[in-house]
């Protein structure tokens, strides 16, 4: 078996291209972790730099743990070339595998697309932010719901410089559930206090945003 039908099985490599290979803008991927320390690890590695020696518009590096984050790997998604890039502020926090593989592929897309794929509406309001704003979406590899709730996160993301967008696995990373009480999947926490279950609209995350930024505000689940 090749390397590349490790990582992916034939009928999902010859959907990439569609996804991959004309984006408006170049990516950066940067994996933090230890090969050597877990198969996680190493696997989220394999599967950047299998997808930068594919596309010719996506590079990668491998860089060691952080002590600003507590599990690993962490994948981010950077807009331009390891010369000259722009961190947009979107992570994928463990292995994306399941349906996580597939919000790996919107993140992409986003950073690239620049948060295009956000309604008009969101756009505007958007732009009158002005605090800084963290989006936790804690989900799993099998949680179909959580690849659609991530859509609209990275775009947010991709599209605002105050805002930052993290995919947690959960089922990688229980203590995560744990420490935010998450007993379903997907969960969104903004800024660590204001809590959203489920699928919701565009509309209801912007609300939460500013909820969640609104000084001395209870925390909301």
């Amino acid at each position: 078996m090749s390397l590349e039908q490790n990582i992916f099985d034939a009928e999902t490599w010859a959907q990439l291209p569609a996804f991959l290979e004309h984006l408006p803008e170049p990516l950066y991927l940067i994996v933090w972790g230890d090969e050597t320390a877990s198969q996680r690890e190493k696997e989220a590695a394999l599967l950047c730099r299998t997808l930068a020696d594919r596309f010719a518009n996506i590079q990668f590096q491998a860089l060691p743990q952080r002590i600003n984050y507590p599990y690993w790997p962490v994948i981010g998604v950077m807009r331009g070339t390891q010369e000259e890039y722009e961190d947009v502020g979107v992570r994928l926090v463990g292995l994306p595998a399941g349906y996580q593989m597939t919000s790996f592929i919107t993140a992409m897309q986003a950073v690239a697309f620049q948060g295009s794929g956000l309604e008009a509406k969101t756009r505007v309001q958007l732009r009158d932010l002005h605090e800084d704003v963290n989006l936790e979406l804690i989900t799993a590899v099998t949680n179909e719901s959580g690849a659609l709730m991530a859509q609209p996160l990275f775009n947010m993301a991709a599209f605002s410089p105050h805002i930052r967008t993290f995919l947690i696995m959960g089922d990688m990373f229980p203590q995560a559930a744990w420490k935010y009480s998450v007993f379903a999947y997907p969960h969104l926490v903004i800024n660590g206090r204001v809590h959203i279950q489920g699928i919701v609209s565009e509309e209801t995350i912007v609300q939460h945003i500013a909820k969640a930024i609104v000084p001395g505000s209870p925390k909301t689940g």
